[in-house]
């Protein structure tokens, strides 16, 4: 093989195996890192196929009660 190193616009499949035989670390630190955007897109379909669904947002405030409070007797409470 030639000692000139392929450029990648050229031909990017000789450019990748050229450098999956040269640079791995880099060559399979792009490919694993792609695989993160293309993820976002192919998961979510497969997880509902296979019944799994979000879970409920977590509240963020505690429901505030409609009505007057209730006034407690007892334990101590009275000021009187």
């Amino acid at each position: 093989m030639s000692t000139i190193t392929p450029r990648f616009w050229a031909g990017p499949l000789r450019y990748m195996r050229w450098a999956s035989r040269e640079k791995p670390a880099y060559f399979w630190s792009v490919v694993i890192g792609s695989l993160g955007p293309v993820s976002m897109v192919v998961v979510p379909p497969i997880r509902r196929a296979f019944g799994d669904f979000d879970a409920p947002p977590i509240p963020l405030t505690y429901p505030i009660p409609s009505g007057p409070r209730k006034k407690l007797t007892g334990y101590d409470d009275d000021t009187e």
